[in-house]
């Protein structure tokens, strides 16, 4: 005959513990959010894989694609600043792509990290004309 085990008692879930995101897995996050914001506007670069260069976000110069976004985060707690840098082509509709990138950033690190955003900085770090092909104007940061 067994002897019944005692059930331990249960812990309240605040006395448990936590799991924390690291913020480069957060900055992870909001760079991949930029890119399929920037892949579901008109123009916007083809699927993963496609070798055509893309209307909107433009290669470094020399390179044979485009540059991926980046991105950096702070978190505090469950809260994430985020500052996402891109690289776009020039003329273009600037303002739409950065709320674009905005409203997905947010959304996406809201979905997988379950962390309010209530910032999201962009960087245009470089703005490449389709006149000039390899020209890009350099050092700019535009907000």
């Amino acid at each position: 005959m067994s002897t019944p085990r005692a059930t331990p008692p249960r812990v309240p879930p605040a006395d448990r513990g936590a799991t924390r995101i690291a913020d480069q897995v957060v900055a992870k996050i909001a760079a991949q959010a930029a890119r399929e914001a920037l892949a579901a506007q008109p123009g916007g670069p083809p699927p993963a894989g496609g070798a055509a260069r893309p209307a909107g976000l433009a290669g470094s110069v020399g390179s044979a694609g485009p540059a991926a976004p980046h991105a950096t985060v702070t978190v505090h707690h469950d809260i994430a600043r985020v500052r996402v840098s891109l690289e776009l082509d020039y003329p273009s509709d600037l303002a739409a792509q950065c709320a674009g990138v905005r409203r997905q950033v947010v959304r996406r690190i809201e979905e997988c990290a379950a962390m309010s955003v209530p910032e999201v900085d962009i960087d245009i770090e470089h703005l490449h004309t389709a006149h000039t092909p390899g020209s890009a104007v350099r050092d700019r940061k535009l907000r």
